[in-house]
């Protein structure tokens, strides 16, 4: 109960607006999402340059912003096609940004981008079931920097790395996460029920910011700054080597590490 009710405490515009007036007087860097421009500004110049999911919402904007701000070459991914927007402000710029319509986490689609200095992924990890495969795949892409935003849920006191799996809960239960009262029209999966046909548009997971960092730091990234916001989350991470790491093994592998298991068990005192 303790928990719905700051849920709901901060989903009001007033109080939300003194919670990010009260984090910057304790010195945090508090984040919105206006200022992912001059995130990409900052990071791109000097090197490659990829926005995973450019599309949704955006209209490839910020792999423009990318490439003004000296990033070449650059290139945009996402399981949607180009829209007309995307395309015509291409064709007025004069621009260079590429475009792959792929899955990051399909190994072809990750082939195909290759490895780039600075990686932009925003509003996609919440967006997705499997968010950890998220971030592997961006940490195989990623050289340099990746600018990683994404929605997020309150922090649970005392339950470090706390989620909510968004799909299938009653009514009653997304109610809670609803943010049209902070300006987000549209929640698929929460304003309204799962709808399968929508797939990726779905709000999959509501992670904490303690989860969200465990997980950037499990697939590989180091987290150099964060800004924080009640319901969101920036991170600038850097690629480091992964602490987890799993490889499928091959036939001859897989038959001796049975073995090997099958040995033990027999010598185990019953």
């Amino acid at each position: 109960m303790r928990y719905e009710l700051k849920v709901e405490l901060l989903k009001r515009p007033w109080a939300n607006v003194r919670w990010r007036y009260w984090r910057a007087s304790r010195g945090d860097d508090v984040g919105a999402y206006d200022r992912l421009p001059e995130l990409v500004r900052q990071y791109a110049p000097g090197g490659s340059f990829a926005d995973i999911g450019c599309m949704w919402g955006v209209n490839g904007a910020y792999a423009f912003v990318a490439e003004e701000a000296g990033a070449a070459p650059v290139v945009g991914v996402d399981v949607f096609g180009p829209t007309p927007e995307f395309e015509q402000e291409r064709s007025q710029r004069g621009s260079s940004v590429d475009f792959l319509l792929g899955d990051v986490t399909d190994t072809g689609t990750l082939e195909r981008i290759g490895t780039v200095d600075t990686v932009l992924c925003a509003g996609v990890l919440y967006h997705h079931p499997s968010p950890f495969d998220v971030l592997v795949a961006l940490r195989a892409i990623c050289r340099r920097t990746l600018i990683l935003r994404t929605s997020t849920i309150p922090e649970v006191d005392g339950l470090p790395g706390a989620a909510v799996y968004w799909p299938l809960l009653t009514e009653r239960q997304r109610r809670r996460w609803n943010l049209r009262s902070l300006g987000v029209e549209s929640q698929v999966g929460i304003s309204g029920p799962f709808d399968p046909e929508q797939g990726y548009g779905n709000w999959f997971w509501g992670l904490t910011p303690s989860c969200l960092i465990a997980l950037a730091r499990t697939a590989g990234f180091a987290v150099e700054r964060r800004q924080p916001e009640a319901f969101a989350q920036t991170l600038i991470c850097t690629p480091v080597q992964p602490p987890f790491t799993h490889v499928l093994p091959d036939a001859a592998r897989a038959r001796q590490m049975a073995a090997e298991v099958s040995r033990a068990s027999r010598a185990r005192p019953a």
